[in-house]
């Protein structure tokens, strides 16, 4: 199919020329009139956004980092998944996406299985202090787990997301969910149409989703593969700040234990894309791909202290 009539699709439905031209190659749209046909009745899938926030999540840096993507590629791996920014723009045959967070992960396989059971259960909840104080103290009992089935705690995972202050997800040393609630006009946490379209693109990418530690791309990345790293970022400064939550669990040695990763990748011939604080450390580390590095701008709004605020600078590394 000509790059004409690509653009000319991409044009009435409003999609990137990537979406388009990766649609049309994982259907084997041949024909212009049936590559119409497909694309009316599927834009509202296509168009699926990420059903949980993030409040440095990837959206607000897509449109820069859509230039950056490869052109080609086959599968597509997101190890550090959280809420799958760049999945949800690129739609690949074959997915595969990871996490540490076991919460996030049991979310994206029961939205995946089980969208209209989790609808109806958001349905049920209710916006209010003592109803968000009451479903945050679950994971306060022991055995909390066991408790409550895997569809109550997506419901829990998505509610607390939409409706606690900034959206973040932070938990104290217990691992327990400690951000309070914020008072929004009218927080959307149910998402009705979205989750279904959700669910309907990740069986359509055949989405594969485990909860895995990063190094366990390896045992699935192959030649030709698109593999991005979206991990915690390295810290600006040597002083505690917000970001210092992540510190216990991927600090340095974690960001040299990754950076051997993308090597072994770049080995394999995948095509390897990292986001990460512009830091002197993240430059050294890096300094093989160093002709590949590239500048992004980035705003952050969630610090305490208002000098940390605003546009910060991050790395983006690649292999290709």
């Amino acid at each position: 199919m000509s790059e004409l009539i690509l653009n000319e699709i991409a044009k009435k439905f409003n999609l990137s020329h990537f979406l388009v031209k990766s649609w049309i190659e994982n259907k084997s749209l041949l024909e212009e009139k049936e590559a119409h046909i497909f694309f009316e009745n599927n834009s509202k899938m296509i168009k699926a956004t990420p059903f949980v926030k993030w409040v440095w999540g990837k959206r607000q840096l897509i449109k820069q980092l859509e230039n950056l993507f490869p052109k080609d590629f086959n599968n597509y791996h997101e190890p550090f998944l959280w809420w799958g920014a760049v999945f949800f723009n690129l739609h690949k045959k074959q997915s595969f996406l990871s996490d540490i967070n076991s919460e996030l992960i049991n979310t994206y396989q029961i939205v995946k299985k089980h969208p209209k059971d989790l609808i109806s259960l958001l349905e049920t909840f209710e916006y209010s202090k003592d109803f968000y104080t009451e479903i945050r103290a679950w994971d306060r009992w022991e055995n909390w787990l066991n408790d409550y089935s895997e569809i109550q705690r997506a419901a829990r995972f998505i509610y607390l997301n939409r409706t606690c202050f900034n959206w973040l997800y932070r938990v104290n040393s217990r691992w327990e969910f400690n951000v309070p609630m914020w008072k929004y006009a009218n927080p959307d946490f149910v998402q009705k149409e979205n989750i279904l379209n959700v669910s309907k693109l990740l069986n359509e990418t055949k989405a594969t989703i485990k909860l895995q530690s990063f190094e366990k791309v390896l045992d699935k990345a192959k030649t030709g593969d698109f593999v991005y790293f979206d991990p915690p970022y390295d810290t600006l400064t040597n002083t505690a700040n917000f970001t210092s939550y992540n510190e216990s669990w991927f600090g340095r040695n974690m960001q040299e234990k990754l950076r051997d990763v993308f090597v072994e990748l770049d080995k394999r011939w995948c095509k390897v894309m990292l986001s990460n604080h512009n830091t002197e450390f993240i430059r050294e580390i890096y300094k093989d791909f160093s002709d590949k590095f590239v500048i992004v701008k980035a705003r952050r709004n969630a610090n305490s202290k208002s000098s940390w605020r605003g546009e910060v600078d991050e790395i983006v590394v690649m292999n290709y």
